[in-house]
C-alpha cells in the first residue's frame, strides 16, 4: 500500500494546497523521492520521465526547507524550456494557497528582461528560471546566488542535449555554498554522470524508477492501424465525433503539423499549431486560444509540447509513434491530469505492430486496437 503524503512527512497547510488541486496518493517518484528530501535532504539523483509528478517530488520539500522571513533566494529550480519553467513556477504557487507566504519567481526567455529586474528587487525566496535566461541576469548583476542553500535540475538531460553545458557549470559554480543538489533526468546518460561526478557529492542518493510504474493508471492506452495517406482522414473522423471534447495531437515533424493543421482548419475545426518555427510571441499566441478554449484542439510537435500543461484534455493522439520510447509517456501524460480520466491513442502502420508490443513490455502496458 502506497504510503500517504502526511506518512512522508508533508505539513498539514501544503497538504491542503496539494489536495485543493486533487493530488491525494503520492506517485512512485513522489513516494520514494519525498521522504530522503524531508529527512536527510542529501544530494539526489533521481531517473524518472516527464508526467511522474517531479514537481511535487522536489516542490513540496524544497518549500519546507525555505525560511519565509529571511527576504534571499533559497531555492533554484533550472528547467530547460520556458514553458516547464512557468508551470513549475504555477505549481509551487498552488501548493502554498494555505501556507506562509513563499515568493517564487520564474525568470525565462522570451519574457522581458527589464521586467525580471525589477520583479528580482522585491522580497524572493524561490527562482524558477531557464539557463539562458540565468546567464542574462547574472551579467546584468540583478541576481544573487550566494544565499541559495538548493538547487534542484528538472529534466538534467534535455537541458546538456539543448547545449547548456557551460551554463550549468556556471550556475554549479555560482552555488559554490549550497546545501544539496536534486538532479531529476530521464535517462542516466555518460554525460549526466560527468556533470554528477564534478559537481554532485560522491555519496549522492540514486533513485531510479521502474518503467512500469511512470504511466499514469487513468489512460486508456489504444491504438489503429492506418496506412499514411488515410491519417489525416481517421483524425478528423476522431475529432469530428468528439465535438464536446478538447485534445492534443502529436504530429512527429514540424511539416506534418502545419499540414495537418491546414487540412483540419480547411474542414471547419477550431485547430492550433505549436512547432519549434515559432516567434515566443506566436507561440504564447497559440497557448493562449487554446488555454481560453477559442481553439478545441491543439497540434504539437514533441519540442514544442515540452511543459505544456493543459487541464481538461479528455485525449491525445499521436499520429505517428515518437522517435524515443520516453517520448510515448510524455505525450500520453498530457491527458488524465488531476485524476481523471483519458484516452490516448497511437496511429501505426500495418508493419509497425511489433512496435505496439515493444511498449506493452517496456511500459507494463496494455493497448487495444480500435477501429
Amino acid at each position: 500500500m502506497t504510503a500517504t503524503f502526511k506518512q512522508l512527512g508533508i505539513p498539514d497547510d501544503l497538504r491542503q494546497g496539494i489536495e485543493a488541486l486533487g493530488i491525494h496518493e503520492p506517485t512512485p517518484v513522489q513516494a520514494q523521492a519525498i521522504p530522503f528530501l524531508m529527512e536527510d535532504g542529501g544530494d539526489l539523483i533521481a531517473q524518472a520521465q516527464t508526467g511522474t509528478g517531479k514537481t511535487a517530488a522536489f516542490g513540496l520539500p524544497l518549500l519546507t526547507k525555505v525560511d519565509p522571513t529571511f527576504k534571499e533566494i533559497q531555492g533554484l529550480i533550472i528547467a530547460p524550456t520556458r514553458e516547464l519553467a512557468q508551470q513549475i513556477g504555477k505549481q509551487l504557487f498552488r501548493y502554498t494557497k494555505f501556507s506562509a507566504k513563499i515568493f517564487v519567481e520564474v525568470v525565462a526567455g522570451g519574457d522581458k528582461v527589464d521586467i525580471q529586474v525589477k520583479r528580482l528587487q522585491r522580497p524572493t525566496h524561490i527562482v524558477v528560471a531557464t539557463p539562458g535566461r540565468l546567464m542574462d541576469l547574472l551579467k546584468l548583476k540583478a541576481i544573487r546566488l550566494q544565499s541559495i542553500r538548493h538547487l534542484v535540475l528538472d529534466e538534467a538531460d534535455e537541458m546538456l542535449s539543448m547545449g547548456f553545458q557551460s551554463e550549468l557549470d556556471t550556475i554549479f559554480k555560482q552555488t559554490k555554498d549550497r546545501k544539496s543538489t536534486w538532479l531529476f533526468s530521464a535517462t542516466y546518460q555518460q554525460r549526466i554522470k560527468s556533470m554528477v561526478a564534478e559537481h554532485m557529492s560522491a555519496d549522492a542518493h540514486l533513485l531510479k524508477i521502474d518503467k512500469k510504474h511512470v504511466v499514469n493508471q487513468n489512460i486508456d492506452h489504444q491504438y489503429a492501424i492506418c496506412s499514411r495517406e488515410d491519417k489525416v482522414e481517421f483524425i478528423f473522423r476522431y475529432l469530428d465525433a468528439r465535438r464536446q471534447e478538447r485534445g492534443l495531437i502529436f504530429s512527429r515533424t514540424r511539416a506534418g503539423a502545419v499540414s495537418l493543421g491546414q487540412e483540419l482548419t480547411k474542414r471547419g475545426l477550431a485547430v492550433g499549431v505549436l512547432q519549434g518555427d515559432l516567434s515566443q510571441k506566436d507561440r504564447d499566441k497559440v497557448m493562449r486560444a487554446f488555454k481560453k478554449e477559442r481553439t478545441q484542439y491543439l497540434i504539437a510537435t514533441d519540442v514544442a509540447a515540452r511543459g505544456i500543461d493543459v487541464e481538461g484534455l479528455s485525449f491525445v493522439i499521436q499520429q505517428q509513434l515518437p522517435d524515443a520510447m520516453q517520448y510515448y509517456t510524455h505525450r500520453s501524460g498530457r491527458t488524465a491530469r488531476a485524476g481523471k480520466k483519458g484516452v490516448s491513442i497511437t496511429l501505426i502502420e500495418p508493419k509497425e505492430r511489433r512496435k505496439i508490443t515493444q511498449l506493452e513490455k517496456e511500459l507494463g502496458l496494455n493497448f487495444t486496437l480500435v477501429g
